[in-house]
């Protein structure tokens, strides 16, 4: 269930089961629960990419525009890859492109690669990905987030991208493919100079909030430094505690700038500017509490895993998109959504591409940090808001 926040806003945990009669949805077309792994599905596959693909004996994952489209978007190559498995079919490999290294932390990559293939070649990725990389390949398939709808099944609705990006797909092969619920791979942690760093100066020692600034769309979806800081004054001073806030925004082709920001009664905040995504999916994870908007940085620090596998809780806000398509579908990311958001989630639509609300005065500043601070608290509780 939901429980409410401030006035006009909703918390919505990541957890819920969305029946399918509440929103907009496609039949899948199958009850998915009662098809064995590896059957043919009720539907006729697409013969021509099954044949095509049959007969690959290399796959290029290959992502080159946003860094959440493409997160949510790894379910898709999941999903390919789990059917060649199913198949029998042995191709090599390979990511390509500026996620790369990210890509190879799902173990969707698997090492050592086959030797150099024979066959075709198959390209997975984004269009800018595709038109980089997919010249020689006989199939391209483009993982594009405004593709897939929100899929009903089983009387629930599935409506974030990484099980709509891999049910599509199951569709299209024809085969039941293994994964279930939730879709999104995960992102193995490793060793990091600055996280051992800020770890022996005492910024991850004791209660550590992370909250991102960096959005490609900042005067709408900025919820700003001052406004985390206030937040996290009120989780410390209900803590009592002092709690540090890690500030985490920037472009990594500015390069890393980290600046501490005069320190509060209760908080000390740092600022950490242009480190690499690879980086950060390597410091989240020894935060307590994640915070922010509905951005790339949002997603990766949800698909971030500790190593003993226990994710600290993210919280996205989402103000203008919906709060379900654009989440990882993972039990611990959840949202804290505008009435706006809860619409375009009911109605399946984008205030954008669908023209519904392109002009929406609704941005940040419907999240007031002390409710905020509420929901954190419960969550850091281990209490269900």
């Amino acid at each position: 269930m939901t429980a409410v926040a401030p006035a006009g806003v909703r918390f919505h945990h990541g957890s819920l089961v969305i029946p399918a009669g509440a929103v907009h949805t496609t039949p899948l077309g199958y009850d998915r629960d009662s098809v064995p792994i590896g059957a043919p599905l009720p539907l006729a596959a697409s013969a021509e990419l099954v044949h095509r693909l049959s007969g690959c004996g290399e796959v290029v994952v290959a992502f080159e525009g946003k860094l959440g489209d493409t997160l949510l978007a790894l379910s898709g190559v999941r999903a390919v890859l789990d059917w060649l498995r199913l198949r029998s079919v042995r191709v090599a490999v390979r990511a390509v492109g500026p996620y790369a290294g990210l890509i190879a932390r799902t173990g969707l990559i698997t090492k050592p690669q086959p030797t150099p293939p024979s066959g075709w070649r198959a390209v997975i990725g984004d269009r800018a990905g595709i038109e980089a990389h997919g010249s020689e390949a006989v199939v391209s398939l483009v993982l594009d987030p405004a593709a897939p709808p929100c899929w009903s099944s089983d009387g629930r609705a599935h409506p974030d991208l990484p099980t709509r990006h891999y049910l599509a797909l199951e569709r299209r092969l024809g085969i039941r493919l293994p994964d279930t619920a939730p879709f999104a791979p995960t992102l193995a942690t490793g060793p990091n100079n600055l996280v051992e760093e800020l770890r022996s100066v005492g910024w991850l020692g004791g209660l550590t909030v992370a909250a991102i600034t960096a959005t490609s769309w900042p005067e709408r979806k900025d919820y700003t430094a001052q406004r985390y800081i206030e937040l996290v004054e009120h989780i410390a001073e209900a803590q009592q505690a002092q709690a540090r806030l890690l500030l985490i925004g920037g472009n990594p082709g500015d390069g890393l700038r980290i600046a501490a920001k005069a320190p509060r009664r209760h908080v000390q905040a740092l600022r950490i500017d242009g480190m690499p995504a690879d980086g950060l999916a390597d410091l989240f994870p020894h935060c307590h509490l994640i915070v922010g908007n509905d951005t790339g940085l949002t997603h990766l620090a949800a698909m971030a895993r500790r190593r003993d596998g226990s994710p600290p809780p993210v919280i996205g806000l989402y103000s203008r998109h919906s709060h379900s398509k654009w989440r990882t579908g993972l039990p611990h990311h959840h949202a804290v959504a505008t009435a706006l958001s809860d619409r375009m989630h009911q109605g399946d639509l984008c205030p954008v591409r669908d023209a519904i609300a392109p002009d929406t005065n609704i941005h940040m500043d419907a999240f007031p940090p002390a409710a905020l601070a509420q929901v954190g608290l419960e969550l850091l509780n281990g209490v269900r808001p």
